[in-house]
């Protein structure tokens, strides 16, 4: 039962061509941060075996964008909201009557 699992591949049709399937690889991602040049050997994504559209995991962009993030390892500030200033009652107080 093992091996049967095993030799299961994932694939999807291609969104792009609609005659490829997308299946899982590792590719070198490439991306601009600013000036500089970043490339991530290794990086989980879904090739088309027809035309060779790349579609990028999002967990793994999301976590890379989290390391790369200029602020990524600095505290947060936290901004508080001060409630607004009680105004001040107008007019003169009512008499309070006893019936």
């Amino acid at each position: 039962m093992k091996e049967t699992e095993e030799n299961l591949t994932e694939y999807y049709p291609c969104s792009e061509c609609h005659a490829g399937n997308l299946q899982p690889c590792r590719v070198t991602y490439f991306t601009w941060i600013g000036n500089e040049l970043i490339s991530v050997p290794h990086f989980p994504a879904w090739v088309c075996d027809v035309c060779g559209r790349r579609e990028y995991d999002l967990k793994a962009v999301t976590w890379l964008n989290m390391i790369l993030d200029p602020n990524a390892g600095r505290p947060t500030t936290k901004h508080r909201r001060t409630p607004p200033p009680l105004r001040p009652q107008t007019g003169t107080p009512r008499p309070i009557r006893d019936s």
